[in-house]
């Protein structure tokens, strides 16, 4: 009985939660379809208090979007003998797929470098190297590369200032998936900052797949190749004759 009263005790003397992020998605599914171009999602939700709205700082929301990660090379080019060719090579152990970034203010105003570093949001930091080249600034040089082509290709975003938020306690944001996204689960975070430092952070997924035609025709072109290329023959003879028969009836 003792034990248990001071339990108990120890229980109630725990400090709680001041503030609790409750977050939802428009969509949980993404389905890859021939004529895909794209997906927004609506990222959405409040924050729940069990004491009074601070008053001494601002809330800010950060909310990520991580697609599957991936191994990749970056090269370095250099002119050699009027011919551009590679010569230095990054190894990228681990790259997300797709990172989309956005937050209530700028990124590196409301996030300390530690709490970055800890929970690794800003896109430079959640990109895992591999050790190809020994200095750490020739490293971050590939890195560097790597998020501006990603950049240009719709694939890494960063939003500063996308996270609607009003009253500190509702916000909202919409991130689009773009046309070249892959299939795999993304996942998505919701952290709520306080003084540079996350105070709490939620965890939601979206699964992204082939439709089923596609996944069938997929899955053919890479286990059996030439059923597939027969199909695909066979399905251009019929298409070709289709079309020239159609032609000739409205001729007549």
């Amino acid at each position: 009985m003792r034990v248990l009263l001071i339990l108990a005790l120890c229980l109630l003397a725990l400090p709680l939660r001041a503030e609790e992020v409750i977050a939802g998605l428009s969509q949980r599914s993404v389905s890859l379809t021939v004529n895909f171009e794209g997906s927004e999602i609506l990222i959405y939700g409040a924050v729940r208090r069990e004491a009074p709205l601070p008053e001494e700082s601002d809330l800010n929301v950060i909310i990520t979007i991580e697609g599957p990660p991936q191994t990749t090379v970056v090269w370095r080019k250099a002119r050699r003998a009027g011919i551009w060719v590679n010569t230095d090579r990054q190894d990228i152990r681990a790259a997300p797929s797709f990172y989309a970034v956005a937050t209530t203010g700028p990124l590196r105003e409301i996030l300390s470098q530690d709490a970055d570093l800890t929970h690794r949001i800003s896109t430079r930091l959640a990109i895992f190297e591999a050790r190809g080249v020994a200095d750490p600034t020739e490293r971050a040089t590939f890195t560097e590369a790597l998020i501006r082509v990603r950049e240009a290709e719709g694939l890494y975003q960063q939003h500063d200032g996308g996270v609607d938020l009003e009253r500190e306690t509702l916000f909202s944001t919409r991130l689009t998936l773009p046309k070249t996204i892959v299939e795999g689960r993304y996942a998505a975070r919701i952290l709520l900052v306080r003084d540079g430092e996350v105070i709490d952070e939620v965890e939601t997924f979206i699964d992204v797949q082939k439709a089923v035609l596609e996944r069938w025709l997929t899955n053919l072109a890479y286990e059996q190749p030439f059923i597939y290329g027969l199909l695909a023959l066979f399905l251009a003879v019929f298409f070709g004759w289709g079309a020239s028969a159609l032609f000739r009836l409205m001729r007549n």
